[in-house]
């Protein structure tokens, strides 16, 4: 036994634990957090003996005699001032990294209460965030050694208004670690459960012997696909996935699920994984795209190998294409690309009196997973019950089913609540990725640089599993034409499935890679006409009134001239600048029925806001508490929101295509403004137990509509950054407009583009996610995701204008503010070098040098 100081106290611990898991599940002591389990991310930072340490690679052995501190130690003083400084400076999002990032900041701030800026990135290089970009939260040290030093005090909250830069209501909270995820949950007589995953990306199952595991002493369950209920297939789309491998049929990859276990300990629960016997015929898999679309290649689903094509075709390209003075035509390669959401995914299922079970699981949206869920568990829906708790970000990657209907399946056979959290190591293998893409783009202008054509050719690989490949690969062939007047397109995308992972929904949705190739093109056209890369885009920018490539009009907030001029000068005075620009629907659209929903319910004299829209860290509690208090004229401390759920709250849809800001926000303004006359008559108290429902449509036209000039979106956003090196081809600045619409909150506004700018910044310039024979062999540590000390000064510019009453004008920014970064890189390093490089990460720069 070790006996050690741990915040205060004298506690004996044994030696052999692991201290992360000693604090988390022996104290559940939860400020600190179970990022990686690999020592890279430091989410479960903690002091020992003042040194930020990585609790998840530290021994008790080690700690005799020591002293540890978590954030639950802090003097309330200095908590006072830690929650204040990262909600001042906006530094909060989805909040899971925070906790370790306060606890390296006072690592520092303990030793040196001035640091410098670049001190205070320095302290911060072992944590990892990747939903803001560094810069609010090295701001928000800054702040808090200003406090410390006794030379500012927490001041008043901001205004909750539109346009006001209210603090994140959930930051104090998700700073000090009081903030529950699901994996910070613990209940009585909890189980753990595992899961056990074929060794080979393609083989057949010819047998699975699980007496050993059953006979395990602490295991209690143990299910097969024989053990489902009710649907064993489901997908977010397509029902192509199944929930459990059968015996019989084939792998399709390694993230596949053959068997569940539920036990008394998570320890108990791996070693009766290691029991079960699978008896395998490996298979050759399917790697690539060519070779799936070969016809003697195997058929990897009933229906082939191709998951959904694309094509979309307006005036004659073909003409255009021998009529235009210039034309240029280059490949393009993007990879695939993991999300990296700091927190793992994990639910907790409880089996309830009634017959049902309830659900917390970080989720993009509760409920499709009720939906799915009570299919798999042959359930009626209102017996499944899922509530969301604080996400740990998301980015597309929390779409798809991963963990929730497994721990609900054993919780039904168990009786018992049962906990399933995915080790790093697990996510990497199971959570569909960025689609990677090849990507052959035409693009031809007159003598003067208009457009006059763009013809593309895109092939997906979309991995296992439908996913939401289906709506990527359109979404990457729409847009592909980028925010320009092309009078002439022709679009065509095939989506194919391989034994790689799934390819799913990410920040960007196909646009991110389709982006890339129109935004090349267009700098080899203004090379060969002869004007600048920034002249081409301004002479071709989307004006109100145009039409648009998909032959929608440019509304009156079209503003993409507006972002080119924001950033002009910069651009012309850095010899080693390059740019790019980027369009993004907001909603669902093309047809898609699409709509946000609200409740207010008025209860303990305040209004409290009910909606199943999931924040996964875009900040959504707070901007629908400004649109109620804007449209209620009321004061913030009136106003709760909910955690989703399906047992009361509304469905309104899932948290993906930039979309809940505009539908949701419109709903809770619909809601408000019923609320708003009512309160004309009568106080909050009076009208105690009254519910006020908002909801707001978005009806668009389905792709290749019959209509000359089809909305397929209800709105859009644009943007162009500016991407400058230095002399030793290091990014030293970014330079980001993007017109939003009408910022709900600026602020907020600001993180989601620095943090979009980060993402975009490593799939340029470091991410990646290797696969060899379709097995993947990244780490957390080797993914290439950005620290802050690789991330440069970044410059925003929101520029807002929509006259849309819509949820006060505001459009979308979660997706839009990734996808120019990357493209403006490849171009900022053909200003440094000269060379043009059409693959993703970006060969032979500082970040990634030449092999030689």
């Amino acid at each position: 036994m070790v006996t050690f100081n741990l915040n205060g106290k004298q506690v004996t611990a044994p030696a052999e634990l692991n201290l992360m898991d000693y604090l988390r599940d022996e104290l559940q002591l939860t400020s600190l957090k179970n990022g990686c389990g690999e020592g890279v991310c430091g989410a479960c930072m903690v002091l020992v003996d003042g040194k930020p340490t990585r609790a998840c690679v530290q021994k008790i052995a080690r700690l005799e005699g020591k002293t540890v501190l978590t954030i639950e130690g802090l003097p309330q003083k200095e908590q006072d001032i830690y929650a204040w400084a990262f909600a001042e400076a906006g530094a909060v999002q989805c909040g899971f990294c925070i906790p370790g990032m306060v606890i390296s900041a006072k690592g520092l701030l303990d030793q040196n209460l001035n640091p410098t800026p670049s001190e205070v990135k320095k302290a911060l290089r072992n944590n990892l965030c990747r939903c803001t970009g560094y810069v609010k939260i090295e701001k928000a040290v800054m702040l808090a050694a200003q406090a410390l030093r006794g030379e500012i005090s927490p001041g008043e909250r901001g205004e909750a208004k539109v346009g006001g830069v209210l603090e994140r209501v959930d930051a104090r909270a998700k700073t000090l670690g009081q903030a529950e995820y699901v994996d910070d949950l613990f209940v009585e007589n909890m189980l753990y459960a595992a899961v056990l995953r074929t060794k080979y990306p393609r083989a057949k199952i010819k047998g699975i012997d699980i007496s050993k595991a059953k006979e395990h002493p602490q295991v209690e369950a143990v299910l097969l696909a024989e053990d489902i209920p009710g649907e064993r297939i489901e997908g977010y789309l397509q029902k192509d996935w199944p929930t459990l491998v059968a015996v019989g049929e084939e792998t399709r990859y390694v993230g596949d699920a053959l068997a569940l276990v539920a036990a008394k300990t998570k320890k108990a629960a791996r070693e009766a994984l290691d029991l079960i016997e699978v008896d395998y015929e490996e298979l050759p898999p399917i790697t690539n795209p060519y070779e799936a679309l070969k016809e003697d290649a195997p058929k990897l689903h009933p229906k082939g190998n191709i998951l959904a094509k694309t094509h979309v075709k307006r005036g004659n390209p073909e003409e255009a294409i021998a009529n235009s003075k210039y034309v240029v035509t280059k490949t393009y390669k993007t990879p695939f690309v993991e999300h990296a959401f700091l927190e793992p995914e994990s639910a907790l299922a409880i089996p309830d009196e009634d017959g049902g079970v309830t659900i917390y699981v970080g989720t993009q949206s509760v409920y499709h997973d009720m939906h799915s869920i009570a299919n798999i568990l042959g359930l009626p829906e209102e017996k499944v019950r899922v509530i969301a708790k604080y996400i740990g970000g998301g980015f597309g990657g929390k779409e798809d089913l991963s963990v929730q209907h497994h721990a609900a399946l054993l919780a039904m056979a168990t009786k018992k609540p049962v906990k399933l959290t995915l080790s790093r190591k697990e996510s990497l293998l199971v959570h569909p990725k960025r689609h990677a893409m090849d990507i052959e783009m035409t693009t031809g202008c007159d003598e003067n640089g208009h457009i006059t054509v763009m013809v593309a050719k895109i092939v997906a690989d979309t991995g296992a599993y439908a996913s939401l490949g289906g709506p990527v690969l359109e979404r990457a062939c729409t847009h592909a034409a980028g925010p320009y007047r092309v009078p002439n397109v022709e679009l065509t995308g095939t989506g194919v499935y391989t034994n790689n992972p799934p390819a799913g929904a990410f920040r960007g949705f196909g646009v991110a890679q389709s982006a890339f190739a129109c935004e090349g093109n267009l700098d080899i056209l203004a090379e060969m006409v002869g004007i600048s890369p920034w002249e081409i885009r301004y002479r071709n920018a989307l004006r109100p009134g145009d039409i648009m490539p998909n032959g929608q009009i440019a509304d009156e907030s079209t503003a993409i001239d507006e972002t080119l001029l924001a950033v002009k000068e910069e651009y012309e005075s850095h010899k080693n600048a390059g740019i790019a620009c980027a369009i993004k629907n907001a909603g669902l659209g093309v047809g898609v029925p699409d709509i946000g929903r609200a409740k207010l319910i008025i209860k303990d004299g305040k209004i409290q806001l009910q909606t199943a829209a999931s924040c996964i860290g875009q900040g959504l509690a707070t901007t629908m508490t400004q649109i109620i208090c804007e449209t209620v004229g009321i004061d913030e401390s009136k106003v709760e929101v909910a955690h989703p759920n399906t047992i009361i709250a509304p469905d309104s849809g899932s948290t993906t295509a930039s979309r809940q800001t505009l539908f949701t926000g419109e709903a809770v303004r619909q809601a408000a403004l019923q609320l708003a006359e009512q309160l004309k008559e009568k106080s909050l108290e009076e009208l105690e137990g009254a519910e006020f429902n908002g909801e707001f449509e978005g009806v668009t036209d389905p792709l290749n509509s019959p209509k000359e000039h089809p909305v397929n979106h209800v709105a859009y956003s644009y943007a162009t950054h500016v991407v400058i090196l230095d002399e030793d081809g290091i990014v030293k600045k970014v330079v980001a407009a993007h017109d939003v619409g009408r910022a709900i909150n600026p602020k907020n506004v600001e993180g989601q583009i620095e943090g979009g700018i980060a993402m975009g910044l490593g799939y340029a310039l470091k991410e990646e996610f290797p696969l060899v024979n379709s097995v993947p062999k990244a780490k957390f540590g080797t993914l290439g995701l950005l620290r802050s000390t690789d991330m440069p000064e970044v410059e925003t510019k929101i520029i807002g204008k929509n006259p849309s009453s819509l949820a006060y004008g505001a459009k979308g920014i979660g997706e839009i503010a990734t996808i120019p970064t990357a493209p403006a890189v490849a171009s900022a390093y053909y200003r440094f070098d000269g060379q043009r490089r059409f693959s993703l990460p970006l060969e032979d720069t500082a970040y990634r040098p030449k092999k030689k």
